[in-house]
């Protein structure tokens, strides 16, 4: 565990620890020995190492990589760990939320992106027993909660996470859960430049219109229906000569058209791709207010499979999955807080690791 040490001296130069002490409290008036900074630390740490469980907590009490990285003399135990989780609410959660904002200006003046890719989509956290809106989700087919998640998809960090009811569509909230990150952009970051890609699950007119009022090229599946297969049968056409005298081998055709949906206000660019992998049509239909060439677009929006890998980092590395308590609250709190130890670590790892760790996960 002494890498932690590591993780520490940066979390120190960046003035995490000031940030953690400033902005970090639970409605709590009581005296304790153990401060809530100080056992929010301990948690974060906990999590960098492997330490999942509450109950590390007491095997860890007189570890001394800990109590020299916490410069203590012996850590809050399991028992205080869960009190401490128990009291937090929609105060911390607020707290948690400014202090993301904090840090990300923190590294972005370190290291300012010229552009940063806003990856959307949701996950199933599962649950093993009846905590607060947990739900049967027929997409995953499995009891737990359906967060939505915004990575940034050219380094991995973690943008934004909200834990949802188990029952929520992909795009239930979803303009709610981005525009304030939209907003910080343009307040903050007014010279970085904000793409927007997303699954047919978030395409959703509405989502479209806020990407157009904050600056924000997108790149959104459509799911296929008559009127788009009919708008791509040229395509399709293009394909069938292509393929005349060769029906085995693959191949594929690329084309645009303009498309208005009834729900729409008015009609957008639609890039399309009809391919034949096995001696039948395929399609894929993105919607998007970019001026990529269609091939371009195309794959602009297939590289979004980098996302599975951040998903499954954030789960099996982080403790993501860690829905305990039967208060979605605290589930809430605790997610945030992971959310926290994975993006420190992934700072840690793009800013001062040599580039060939960088692409090594925590496990590694």
């Amino acid at each position: 565990d002494s890498g932690l040490f590591l993780i520490k001296e940066f979390a120190h130069k960046i003035g995490f620890d000031n940030l953690i002490k400033s902005d970090f409290k639970t409605n709590d008036d009581a005296d304790r020995f153990h401060k809530d900074d100080e056992n929010l630390l301990q948690k974060l740490y906990q999590i960098i190492a492997g330490y999942f469980s509450d109950d590390d907590s007491d095997e860890l009490t007189n570890e001394p990589v800990f109590n020299a990285i916490l410069n203590k003399e012996g850590l809050a135990s399991q028992p205080t760990m869960s009190r401490f989780f128990n009291r937090m609410d929609k105060d911390t959660m607020a707290q948690f939320e400014t202090i993301h904002t904090a840090l990300r200006q923190q590294i972005y003046s370190i290291s300012n992106p010229e552009m940063v890719l806003l990856d959307l989509d949701s996950t199933l956290l599962a649950t093993y027993g009846k905590q607060e809106g947990e739900g049967f989700n027929f997409h995953y087919s499995s009891h737990g909660y359906h967060p939505i998640v915004c990575y940034d998809g050219l380094n991995g960090d973690l943008l934004k996470i909200k834990l949802r009811d188990g029952t929520a569509y992909s795009s239930t909230g979803v303009v709610d859960f981005l525009e304030p990150l939209l907003n910080e952009y343009q307040d903050n970051f007014e010279d970085t430049k904000l793409y927007l890609r997303g699954d047919s699950g978030f395409a959703t007119p509405e989502l479209y219109e806020l990407a157009e009022h904050n600056s924000c090229s997108y790149a959104i599946r459509l799911k296929a229906n008559p009127n788009l297969y009919k708008l791509a049968e040229y395509i399709a056409n293009d394909l069938d000569d292509v393929t005349k005298n060769n029906k085995v081998d693959y191949a594929v055709c690329y084309g645009e058209f303009m498309y208005k949906a009834a729900s729409w206000k008015y009609p957008r660019r639609v890039g399309c791709k009809v391919e034949k992998p096995y001696n039948q049509f395929t399609y894929t239909f993105i919607v998007t207010n970019m001026d990529l060439e269609p091939c371009q677009l195309i794959q602009f929006y297939c590289n979004r499979g980098r996302m599975e890998n951040f998903i499954k980092e954030s789960k099996s590395g982080f403790n993501f999955e860690s829905m305990s308590s039967n208060s979605k609250i605290v589930n809430e709190n605790r997610l945030q807080l992971c959310m926290l130890a994975y993006n420190l670590f992934n700072w840690f790892k793009r800013l001062v690791l040599p580039i060939k760790m960088q692409k090594m996960q925590i496990d590694t």
